[in-house]
């Protein structure tokens, strides 16, 4: 029962820094307290928005896709189509960054190499086609393209970088995280 306790405590221990930092504002600090706690609970609803949608859209991404069609155009013998698949599905992608990461999962699930996984938050991330419009009006093709030029290469790089870590870590008999 107390390891149990202790799992749970461990798993909600962000949340509960963050609980025990607005009681402190709001006894402490009341005009900050009730300005942290505003912002935490918007926050919240704009999650309770986002997350419910993306949760269908993964059910229904575990439901209709086959595994095979994951295997054979982002899995581990993909190769750059994998790559570009992923880089793609990404840009067209909408909402913050916390709902790209159940979308990942189902993929991992479905036979995804954790490169692509990865390339795809990376990509989510950064680089989505209405934050390209925007660059190119405000900042100019030039500034846009040179982001581009510089992204993902490194989104790229680090989706293989992180996979080959995990990789030798896992080989090495050490738990990997996923």
């Amino acid at each position: 029962m107390k390891a149990a306790v202790k799992t749970q405590l461990k798993r909600y221990s962000l949340f509960l820094a963050v609980l025990a930092a607005d009681l402190f504002l709001l006894w402490r600090y009341p005009a900050k307290g009730a300005l942290s706690v505003k912002s935490a609970l918007d926050y919240l609803a704009e999650m309770l928005l986002f997350l419910p949608p993306i949760f269908v859209l993964v059910g229904l991404l575990d439901v209709w896709v086959p595994r095979q069609i994951v295997e054979k155009n982002v899995g581990p013998e993909s190769g750059a189509r994998g790559v570009i698949i992923s880089i793609l599905v990404a840009t067209a992608a909408a909402g913050p960054l916390y709902a790209g990461f159940p979308v990942a999962a189902a993929l991992l699930k479905k036979g995804c190499r954790l490169a692509n996984a990865v390339i795809f938050l990376g990509t989510w991330a950064t680089i989505k086609i209405p934050m390209l419009i925007m660059e190119i009006k405000f900042m100019g093709p030039a500034f846009a393209l040179w982001r581009l030029v510089l992204t993902l290469p490194a989104i790229i790089g680090t989706g293989y970088l992180l996979e080959a870590i995990l990789q030798r870590k896992e080989a090495s008999g050490r738990s990997a995280p996923l």
